[in-house]
């Protein structure tokens, strides 16, 4: 890891109806700084915040105030199109939910995000296929999702987000949808991406055991930041931690 900052966020603020008798502030005032290479999680209640903050830290929503600098951006400074670009360069997301096209095989899944940014149909078929060997999914690429398990799918998902060579990977509640022997692998897999291809990894996550998996804890309660931990004392789950 080094230690260019990839994610600088200084008193964020999130509101809704502002200005009237029942304005919402969701996010209070959060101050977060992420260094490349860094795997964090982000912790927190149902209503704490969290996905309102991983919606502004994948640039799918704005900020009603503060200033977010990614990757040496001012977000602040963009246009819709120009964060429309942003998210699809620099950000790769993996849902809870898998998100698959249901008709389409694993290989045409992983290679849409190519598909959108122009690139050629030769090339996108060697990065799907270079992704999907890393995911251990190479020998299902031609499955559709409903040939595949949850898991599966959620490999597929993963190589779908790394496709396009992002900075930083967003996963919210990536094993949410998952049993504990399934989420383990997708968890495996996370720390694999982060040692081996040395990704900025952020997981939004309301399970405390798999927080405790990552470098850094960052708590929200009430749309503000409670507690940060450096997490010297890693779980010894996985063999890449």
């Amino acid at each position: 890891m080094n230690n260019n900052i990839i994610i600088e966020m200084t008193d964020i603020v999130k509101s809704f109806y502002i200005g009237t008798p029942n304005q919402l502030d969701v996010l209070t005032g959060i101050n977060i700084s992420v260094k490349e290479g860094e795997f964090v999680s982000i912790i927190g209640q149902s209503g704490s915040g969290k996905s309102t903050l991983m919606n502004i830290i994948g640039v799918l929503d704005r900020t009603t105030s503060g200033t977010y600098i990614l990757d040496g951006t001012n977000i602040n400074d963009i246009s819709d199109n120009g964060l429309s670009e942003i998210r699809n360069r620099k950000i790769g997301f993996v849902f809870q939910t898998f998100n698959l096209i249901p008709r389409s095989p694993a290989i045409k899944n992983v290679e849409l995000p190519l598909l959108y940014a122009g690139v050629g149909r030769k090339e996108r078929a060697e990065r799907a296929e270079y992704y999907l060997e890393l995911v251990g999914m190479k020998d299902r690429m031609q499955h559709q999702p409903n040939e595949l398990s949850g898991g599966q799918k959620q490999r597929v998902a993963i190589a779908r987000a790394l496709i396009t060579n992002p900075s930083i990977i967003l996963a919210d509640e990536p094993t949410g949808a998952l049993d504990s022997a399934t989420g383990r692998i997708v968890m495996d897999l996370f720390h694999k991406i982060n040692k081996e291809e040395g990704k900025t990894i952020v997981l939004i996550t309301h399970n405390n055991e798999l927080a405790e998996e990552t470098g850094r804890i960052i708590t929200l309660k009430d749309g503000s930041i409670v507690s940060e931990v450096n997490n010297s004392n890693l779980h010894m789950h996985s063999k890449y931690i």
